[in-house]
């Protein structure tokens, strides 16, 4: 088993952390996107849609999608438990991880990709046709991830943990979302106390460093 990696990269950085919380040692190879080698022919030999984070199994399967992979640790090795432990604990942190995802991570990362000259021809991830940037992309990802922090700092102002009264796979995901948002310029200690203290309280968990 190995996990194609990128030490920088948001989506890979999930898993990683996911994977220290478990305790689970994965061998990693790290492929860096910035320089164009998730698409290079070593690398679509392995994972055809030239994205990171990849799994590979002992026996060749490949997985990709970060929370595809955590998934299969959680089933492999379901404690400790991050994805919800009864029905409406697992609908609540699905509905708060996917929601971190759509309305924090996917605008930065609109942002970032449509502004950052390493992607000028690399707006949309992966092997895809040739995509150039558009910055009103950009602005518009930046603005709606401004929201986004807004809504997270009325969450954290209601509950300990995003989903509710324990860390699970949503804390992780908007652990990542925070850092992330700091590439573009935006810092939630700045307008958002709330968000800034559990992000510090968060970095504390060993995990975090993963």
């Amino acid at each position: 088993m190995k996990l194609y990696d990128m030490a920088l990269a948001p989506n890979p950085r999930r898993v990683r952390i996911f994977l220290a919380e478990k305790g689970i040692a994965v061998p990693r190879v790290e492929i860096d996107i910035q320089k164009g080698e998730n698409l290079a022919p070593a690398y679509l030999a392995v994972n055809p849609r030239g994205v990171v984070p990849t799994l590979e199994l002992d026996d060749g399967t490949i997985l990709d999608e970060s929370i595809a992979i955590c998934r299969y640790f959680e089933a492999l090795q379901p404690e400790p438990n991050l994805f919800g432990r009864d029905p409406l604990e697992i609908a609540r942190v699905e509905a708060w991880q996917r929601r971190i995802e759509f309305e924090g991570l996917f605008n930065i990362a609109a942002a970032f990709r449509n502004s950052r000259p390493a992607f000028a021809d690399r707006a949309a991830p992966g092997a895809g046709p040739p995509t150039p940037q558009i910055p009103a992309l950009a602005e518009r990802g930046l603005r709606l991830a401004l929201g986004f922090l807004d809504m997270l700092e009325r969450r954290l102002g209601e509950s300990p943990f995003v989903a509710g009264d324990r860390y699970t796979v949503a804390d992780i995901t908007a652990i990542v979302c925070i850092d992330f948002a700091r590439w573009v310029g935006l810092k939630a200690e700045e307008a958002h106390p709330t968000v800034a203290a559990w992000h510090q309280a968060m970095k504390k968990r060993p995990s975090s460093s993963a």
